[in-house]
């Protein structure tokens, strides 16, 4: 892989990374309800997530996906599913008098690993992007593994600053929502988001 693709690369990269999506939403939510430090364990669980699609498309299961649509809706409406619950518990979730990381329920590390990976996993179109994307930047004449590891390090090291921005961004907001009103315009904001991720993903063609 040349410099010039490789550069190409880490551009479109970052500029999708940054686009707020159900990963990032769901970072940005847990760093103010837990802060930062715990929201570690969530970018723990979306980035494995990510590194899980990311191998599978690159071992061919984006083809596979692509050539099986019942497969793929199944994958497809399971994230749906998974993404509208989120919004749902997000809607309905119980404001504080006092600040969101300090009253609200506390949650373990492997609880908040288990809830990224799986919202990381609700959205199958992950593995059929990467399927479109790495080829676009593999030199057929060089050595498949090296570049495929370039890409895929490439990605994570993107993804997880933007985790990290988006954290810090909900570390900043923690302040802000002590209010209990401004917790649930928040709580259904995020709810309504979370929805809206899924019914966008319902109507995705796959």
């Amino acid at each position: 892989m040349s410099m010039h693709l490789w550069c190409l690369y880490v551009t479109a990269v970052f500029l999708i990374s940054a686009t707020p999506g159900p990963n990032m939403l769901h970072v940005m939510a847990q760093s103010i309800h837990h802060g930062p430090r715990k929201a570690m364990a969530t970018m723990a669980g979306l980035m494995s997530a990510v590194l899980l699609c990311l191998i599978a498309s690159a071992f061919g299961l984006g083809a596979v996906l692509e050539a099986s649509p019942r497969l793929f809706d199944v994958l497809r409406y399971a994230g749906v599913a998974y993404l509208i619950w989120l919004g749902i518990k997000a809607w309905r979730a119980p404001v504080s008098a006092g600040d969101m990381d300090d009253d609200g329920p506390h949650r373990s590390g492997w609880a908040l690993y288990g809830a990224g990976l799986l919202t990381g996993l609700s959205n199958p179109k992950l593995i059929i992007f990467a399927a479109a994307l790495f080829p676009q930047f593999i030199d057929t004449r060089a050595a498949f593994a090296p570049q495929l590891s370039i890409l895929v390090i490439s990605f994570v090291v993107i993804e997880s600053f933007w985790y990290g921005v988006y954290a810090l961004g909900g570390l900043r907001l923690a302040g802000w929502l002590k209010g209990q009103s401004r917790q649930k315009m928040f709580n259904r904001l995020t709810g309504a988001l979370f929805i809206g991720f899924g019914g966008a993903l319902l109507g995705a063609r796959a």
